[in-house]
């Protein structure tokens, strides 16, 4: 299937170089999660929500070991794929209150700790030591789940301040401008937690570390958080486009975007 998907690339763009097809595929990439988290939320609402954390935490956490270029900029592909987070839980804040978000928020946390020990657990395992492909696929896991215990606790301190940042701030330009001006709460809370997340992940994983000089940290730094904002500015239609779908509509959710006013309406016609 990638190698399909790679021809017919090589034939729609064969003069692009790859910092041009990255872009362009990386635009591709992120439009088609952002649509998947839509349809997440049509069909399942908040549980559909939660699932994409959860899942996007996992996926995230394999894709990071992938590293492209565009032009002089170095990404992994674990950074395009958990910007989607942010975008999940802006929803929740939206739609169903930041205690729903703050929930989903824990819940990728768990998915993360369920990843990390049942992968350490099975890469323990011994392979079949008369099989070849037994030891090339153990090789293949412990590229993809080998851990470095500074990265992993930067990645887990970084995601859990980061969002639960990410929230608060939403909440609070929510309140400020009275439900108004959705893009400014959407990227303005997404810009600034993001700053955090990326500080604090190349603190703890890199700072002091053999052969990270500080401008080596710094480079990390703004190549990171660059691509991240990038992404984090391309979901903005996608949020306005959950203000005008119905949510929930497989689990029988209630489709008020604003369940919290509606209770209250309700309340008051039964005094």
């Amino acid at each position: 299937m990638n190698l399909e998907i790679m021809e017919m690339a090589n034939i729609f763009w064969p003069a692009l170089s790859d910092s041009w097809f990255n872009v362009i595929w990386g635009v591709i990439f992120c439009v088609i999660n952002f649509a998947m988290i839509i349809a997440c939320f049509h069909f399942f609402g908040r549980i559909g929500m939660f699932t994409w954390i959860a899942i996007a935490t996992i996926i995230a956490n394999i894709l990071v070991v992938k590293v492209v270029e565009y032009f002089t900029l170095y990404s992994t592909l674990g950074n395009v794929f958990y910007g989607s987070i942010f975008l999940s839980t802006d929803i929740l804040t939206e739609h169903y209150g930041k205690k729903e978000a703050k929930r989903s928020i824990i819940l990728g946390f768990a998915a993360d700790l369920i990843l990390i020990v049942a992968m350490q657990m099975g890469l323990a395992f011994r392979p079949f030591a008369n099989d070849q492909w037994a030891g090339q696929v153990q090789g293949a896991m412990e590229i993809l789940f080998g851990l470095t215990p500074r990265i992993v606790a930067g990645s887990l301190l970084a995601y859990l301040v980061s969002q639960f940042l990410d929230i608060t701030i939403f909440s609070k330009i929510r309140k400020a401008t009275k439900t108004k001006h959705l893009w400014m709460r959407n990227n303005g809370a997404t810009l600034l937690s993001q700053i955090f997340d990326t500080l604090i992940f190349v603190v703890v994983a890199f700072a002091g570390a053999q052969g990270y000089s500080f401008d080596a940290l710094w480079g990390i730094f703004i190549t990171t958080y660059v691509l991240k904002a990038f992404v984090a500015l391309l979901d903005t239609p996608f949020i306005y486009l959950s203000k005008h779908v119905k949510h929930g509509v497989l689990v029988g959710e209630d489709t008020n975007p604003y369940p919290e006013v509606w209770n209250k309406l309700c309340h008051r016609e039964k005094k």
